[in-house]
């Protein structure tokens, strides 16, 4: 039995499946991610500062103006649509297989899929907030140029966890009781790099673990578990041959 098909075979025994995915899950909709060749850390933006640099909460205070810059250029991408991961995640959701998508990303693209069980450890690009009254607004409100404001003459942030920040307690608690309660784990598009977020996969207890990732950098991290099956693969194209 090939990878596929043991990974087709363990979807079909499983009863409460949660994936646990990263920035490579958005890749093939055009968006870049951060730690692989081809990632944003591979970037000097302005030959000054990293990325990490950039998206910090200390970066975002004391140099407001660049920050933005950066963010609508690099971190927002409007034309970004899903691909076959977040269209077949929701797919089994229909099905009652999925008990909850747990995403590390902020681009929203699971809800556009359809999800309704997504757990956004990181926040989303399409909520934002008056750091001075707390007035809501989505990312269609705002004008992509230069600092947002408030009618009350505020900075509106985004509702994204930057370095530096903590993430939601809720937020947390939702993923670990998920992950907990999990027969399947499903690894998708992560180095397994950032904590406290990769840390949540501590708590399944069930009995499968698949990762798919095409760099084997998140191994390691799971090496120690029990039947653990590696997929080396574009993501989308998995998920395009799942039944």
């Amino acid at each position: 039995m090939n990878k596929q098909d043991k990974l087709n075979e363990i979807i079909k025994t499983s009863e409460h499946i949660v994936f646990f995915g990263g920035a490579g899950v958005s890749v093939p909709s055009g968006i870049p991610d951060f730690r692989s060749a081809k990632g944003l850390y591979q970037e000097k933006y302005q030959k000054r500062y990293s990325p990490e640099q950039m998206v910090s909460h200390s970066f975002f205070v004391h140099n407001t103006s660049m920050f933005f810059d950066f963010y609508f250029d690099k971190m927002v991408h409007l034309d970004a649509r899903p691909n076959a991961c977040h269209k077949k995640l929701y797919e089994l959701e229909q099905r009652k297989k999925i008990e909850a998508v747990i995403t590390q990303n902020i681009d929203g693209l699971h809800q556009m899929a359809g999800s309704k069980r997504v757990i956004e450890l990181h926040g989303s690009v399409h909520r934002n907030y008056c750091m001075s009254c707390g007035k809501y607004y989505d990312l269609i409100d705002l004008d992509l140029e230069g600092i947002p404001r408030c009618s009350c003459g505020g900075i509106i942030k985004p509702d994204v966890v930057l370095y530096e920040e903590q993430l939601d307690e809720k937020m947390i608690a939702s993923a670990i009781l998920a992950i907990s309660k999990a027969d399947t784990l499903i690894i998708g598009g992560t180095s397994l790099a950032v904590y406290p977020a990769a840390g949540l996969i501590q708590y399944f207890k069930g009995k499968h673990i698949v990762v798919i990732n095409l760099e084997s950098s998140a191994h390691q991290a799971v090496a120690n578990n029990k039947e653990v099956l590696f997929i080396n693969d574009d993501i989308a194209e998995v998920f395009k041959k799942i039944e």
